[in-house]
């Protein structure tokens, strides 16, 4: 056979093995954009379901929040709240006793409030006030706390005068200097306090009252009992599991 009929009988042979080849490359290529694109569908997925986890608030100080409960609980429900808000009085007067009932008083979790003094300049009165009453006695926080939503005033009045929210701590038989009490609202003794109190506001992106967070995972409706109740036992779960 010559030459020529030889390299004649090769070509073809080696024009199916370049295809061949070709094939397999592009198969192979096939194979690497379907494992790529697995991939970064996995990633993607996993991405989207850590986003949907809630995120605590790692800026909360407890310390600094007025406390009603035991300091160990493992369930922390923090109330933002303005005194001069008819909604908050409402939660005060509803919601806040049924949590108390259930979780606070059998040690299950601590209720915390923290001032967001916004809606006028009562907001801030009433907050001064309670901040001095705090600082004197905490436990007689809380009960000039519910006095004070519980004779709350028109939110389109001006009502939280020194004199008014004195004469109430009088009414209300306060453990307290009522003295120091007028002095502290009318120096404004306890401002760092409050405006501490707002910036957290601020920083955890509270816009309205009463907003609820357990353990730092904000509640989107502070009325919804139920979403409250299970956010609750996914705190207790959590604490169970540690």
């Amino acid at each position: 056979m010559s030459k020529n009929k030889r390299n004649s009988a090769a070509a073809p042979q080696q024009s199916k093995q370049e295809k061949r080849r070709a094939e397999q490359e592009k198969q192979k290529q096939k194979t690497r954009i379907l494992i790529f694109s697995t991939v970064a569908a996995v990633i993607i997925i996993f991405v989207a379901l850590i986003m949907l986890i809630p995120k605590g608030n790692s800026d909360f100080n407890y310390s600094e929040m007025h406390r009603l409960g035991k300091e160990d609980a493992p369930v922390k429900i923090v109330e933002f709240g303005d005194y001069k808000c008819p909604a908050c009085s409402d939660f005060t007067g509803t919601i806040k006793p049924q949590l108390v009932e259930k979780y606070v008083t059998p040690g299950k979790a601590a209720f915390y409030f923290v001032n967001m003094a916004f809606i006028g300049p009562d907001s801030e009165t009433a907050s001064l006030a309670a901040l001095s009453v705090y600082h004197q006695n905490s436990e007689a926080f809380w009960t000039y706390y519910d006095a004070i939503y519980a004779n709350q005033g028109e939110e389109s009045e001006e009502w939280a005068t020194a004199d008014y929210l004195v004469s109430l701590a009088q009414k209300e038989n306060l453990p307290i200097d009522f003295d120091l009490l007028r002095k502290d609202i009318e120096e404004r003794t306890y401002e760092s306090e409050l405006q501490r109190d707002m910036k957290l506001a601020e920083d955890s992106k509270v816009t309205s009252t009463p907003t609820v967070f357990v353990n730092g995972v904000k509640v989107d409706k502070a009325f919804d009992i139920e979403a409250i109740d299970s956010q609750v036992q996914i705190a207790l779960d959590s604490a169970d599991a540690k």
